[in-house]
């Protein structure tokens, strides 16, 4: 099981840069940043854009993977977004992984004076989304009339670092999710759920037999599927010390789950841990999953 890390982007980079180059430094397998405009209770803090925000992580990293944990069609466009991705593999030699999901009714949702869309119509925009950025990040020009986006003519040339194109993690708990990371994922995430540890673990157990179900479906190995989990939604307390982390982890293995994401800690929000407990669990107790 790989360990990997999601920083939120809530600092000035005078700060962050020191924060991104740690990640590296620990040994992070990679370190992913949330693509919102706003989100909860950050929305009246501090909060940056993922794209540029990667774009600087590139340059003061050399060894991590970076990403999005998650974009959603809810403001993203993806001719737009499609260059970014390019250009961001380029600045990183290839370390690049776009979390794609549907998005909620959150802020991000109406932000651009929009209606929010119902599940069905998320789940659709999310389906044609995916379809044309995994077009546009393989072929050297693309045209599409219909779905709902459009292309006309658009370039991406030289195309992605990686070949055939830079991997997708698909958030996905849904039958169509699952379908749609079957076709179109590298890898697929999740954030479990239930009122308690153990209900939490019990569903991504269900949630990574659906996966492999859709993937069978499809033709596909379900191994050549990543399986990742987004943890700090859940009872579980994988940041209280080593022994807890190695539990915690040990048990999403046995489940299915290939690597597991802690968020760097932020003081006084749902995301604070002990900083030096966190490096510790980092150095001593994720080499012990690998």
């Amino acid at each position: 099981m790989r360990t990997s890390t999601c920083i939120l982007p809530v600092w000035r980079w005078g700060e962050a840069s020191a924060i991104w180059r740690a990640a590296d430094d620990l040994g992070f397998h990679a370190a992913y940043t949330y693509d919102h405009l706003s989100w909860r209770t950050f929305r009246d803090e501090t909060w940056f854009g993922a794209v540029p925000t990667l774009a600087a992580a590139a340059a003061v990293t050399t060894r991590l993977r970076l990403g999005t944990l998650i974009t959603s069609p809810n403001y993203r466009e993806p001719v737009l977004f499609a260059k970014d991705v390019m250009t961001l593999d380029d600045l990183s030699g290839g370390r690049i992984t776009i979390g794609l999901g549907a998005g909620t009714t959150g802020f991000d949702a109406t932000v651009l004076g929009q209606e929010p869309w119902s599940p069905r119509e998320r789940a659709d925009r999310l389906r044609d989304f995916t379809a044309l950025l995994d077009r546009l990040l393989t072929e050297p020009a693309v045209t599409q009339t219909d779905g709902a986006y459009r292309a006309h003519e658009a370039r991406n040339i030289p195309g992605p670092v990686q070949r055939p194109r830079v991997p997708f993690a698909i958030a996905a708990t849904g039958p169509r999710g699952y379908r749609l990371a079957a076709r179109y994922g590298q890898a697929w995430v999740t954030t479990g759920g239930g009122e308690t540890a153990a209900e939490s673990l019990a569903l991504v157990r269900e949630q990574v037999s659906r996966l492999e179900r859709a993937c069978e479906e499809a033709d596909r190995e379900p191994a050549t599927v990543e399986r990742i989990l987004l943890t700090g939604f859940t009872e579980d307390r994988p940041l209280d010390s080593v022994e807890q982390f190695l539990d915690t982890a040990g048990d999403y293995r046995d489940a299915g789950i290939t690597e597991i994401v802690l968020h760097w800690p932020i003081p006084d929000t749902q995301f604070a841990a002990d900083q030096r407990a966190f490096e510790r669990i980092i150095t001593e107790g994720a080499p012990q999953l690998l």
